[in-house]
């Protein structure tokens, strides 16, 4: 039993999964940046992306079972060849979809066309924006990626986002501390971002860094792997535990694999059933009653006012 389990079994709580509600695909590792916190380890030379075949079985799926809302992550999933594919397979089958944008992409001179695309099939916006001041973000993302970000922002309130069309802000700390209150932080960016920049979102997700890939990395470099984790489990809430990501959200790999979660994709735990399971061995049905695979990591999502893909939870 991990320090997570303990921490729900102390408290008279289970974890198994609900009904699907959104599938979440990883299209691959190739992004255009090299994030220092980045839980995927995504960078520019990796190689491991989605093929056709795999697209194609995984379009199948969404046209046979309509999930409510499909996830397009990566990298940058907009570097997948069949990221167009995957958006529009899954608006023709009456999905939502969010594309998961770094928003520098926008400015590279391949992806002028993205703004219009993304409008034009109504995709909601996830965006990452660790901060509304440059130094911070440049600190975290790389130089220059700040001013980039502000432009791609402006480019997409030109075409309806914000306003018309869903965009949300990521916001996650620089180094291990958890997040300040979403609501309190939210107000601060809105009014910061509008009066610097002109810039309208929808909202911000405030997410906590997990202990994984080139964050956890850093933090054993500099020997505060066990405050983090300490920090992570001192905090815990269980009021975060119901609405946690992993009960309703399937995590795809770019090989079709399945996942409980993202996170839990990094760190390679496939889901089994006597056998690895790829998404067209199952069902939205299938996975009902499951239990989840948890490890430390998973403090992260219960600390404090908790944290998930989609933000706080509490």
């Amino acid at each position: 039993m991990d320090r997570f389990d303990r921490q729900l079994a102390s408290r008279g709580l289970a974890l198994c999964r609900g009904s699907l509600g959104v599938l979440q695909i990883n299209v691959g590792r190739r992004c255009n940046q090299a994030c220092r916190h980045c839980h995927v380890g995504a960078a520019p030379g990796r190689t491991e992306m989605m093929d056709e075949e795999v697209a194609r079985r995984v379009g199948e799926w969404i046209r046979r079972h309509r999930p409510p809302v499909v996830d397009v992550t990566g990298g940058a999933p907009e570097l997948s060849e069949h990221f167009r594919f995957l958006v529009e397979v899954s608006r023709e089958s009456g999905s939502r979809v969010i594309d998961r944008n770094n928003l520098t992409i926008i400015e590279t001179a391949a992806f002028g066309w993205l703004p219009g695309y993304l409008a034009a099939h109504g995709v909601e916006i996830v965006a990452s924006l660790p901060c509304y001041l440059g130094e911070n973000v440049d600190a975290q993302r790389g130089d220059g990626v700040f001013e980039k970000s502000i432009s791609a922002l402006q480019k997409l309130n030109a075409v309806g986002y914000g306003t018309r069309l869903p965009l949300s802000l990521v916001y996650n700390p620089l180094g291990p501390s958890l997040p300040p209150p979403q609501g309190e932080l939210e107000a601060d960016y809105r009014e910061e971002l509008r009066r610097r920049y002109g810039i309208e979102f929808t909202r911000l997700l405030a997410l906590a860094n997990q202990p994984i890939g080139r964050f956890a990395e850093e933090l054993r470099r500099g020997g505060r792997w066990d405050d983090y984790l300490e920090l992570l489990a001192n905090s815990f809430n269980p009021a975060t535990v119901e609405g946690l990501m992993c009960r309703g959200t399937l995590s795809v790999g770019w090989r079709g694999e399945i996942f409980d979660c993202d996170f839990n994709q990094m760190l390679g735990w496939q889901m089994r059933n006597g056998k690895p399971l790829f998404l067209w061995d199952i069902s939205p049905e299938d996975l009902v009653g499951l239990g989840i695979r948890t490890g430390p990591h998973c403090m992260a999502c219960t600390a404090g006012c908790g944290s998930s893909c989609y933000g706080a939870l509490d």
